[in-house]
């Protein structure tokens, strides 16, 4: 079983590229979505939060992600300890969930920092997924409501689209013109 990393900036469709590999028959673990779901069940990740952002950080629905998006984007220092906390629990939960995949040729792990963490050492490949800079802000301002301000201040928290494709030969320009299954199914060869 090869494990591959699926992994680019925010805004690049990396999930949409994993939906197409999930088409195709193959299993992905999504991990920024495990990792909201790990920050309001794990108990760990709560009593933490609770410390280093105060009780206002949790209420009656759970995580407030608003308030820990602000804080961690305005605190570099802040974002490093949260990721500290989390990154470890969510690579944890990734574990387990791969055992029960032994039998497949390749299993998926989408996530958005692979390379800024260094966890990119971890898996037999990792694709990156890049899309130009105005479909990214158009994608994520669709997506969350947000100012063009506030995504390009998210964006310059993570590396950049040429930095990330030094690290790696495998590369999936998502920009709605090229056909990605044909693309996906090139590389997948490619690692194989």
């Amino acid at each position: 079983m090869k494990v591959v990393g699926i992994t680019g900036g925010i805004g690049s469709g990396k999930s949409f590229v994993c939906t197409i590999l999930e088409k195709m028959g193959y299993s992905v673990y999504y991990s920024d979505d495990r990792a909201k779901f790990l920050m309001d069940s794990n108990p760990t990740i709560r009593k933490e939060l609770n410390l280093m952002i105060g009780d206002k950080v949790y209420g009656e629905d759970g995580l407030n992600r608003e308030l820990v998006s602000n804080k961690i984007f305005n605190d570099p220092q802040l974002r490093q300890k949260i990721n500290n906390l989390i990154h470890p629990i969510v690579r944890e939960d990734f574990d387990q969930w791969k055992r029960s995949f032994k039998d497949e040729k390749f299993i998926f792990n989408e996530a958005a920092i692979l390379f800024e963490t260094g966890a990119y050492l971890n898996y037999d490949a990792v694709i990156l997924v890049h899309a130009p800079l105005e479909l990214k802000l158009k994608r994520i301002k669709k997506r969350d409501g947000s100012s063009e301000e506030e995504v390009l201040k998210k964006m310059k928290s993570q590396w950049s689209d040429e930095h990330k494709m030094k690290l790696t030969p495998y590369h999936i320009l998502n920009d709605g013109k090229n056909p990605l299954n044909d693309t996906i199914a090139i590389l997948l060869k490619e690692i194989n």
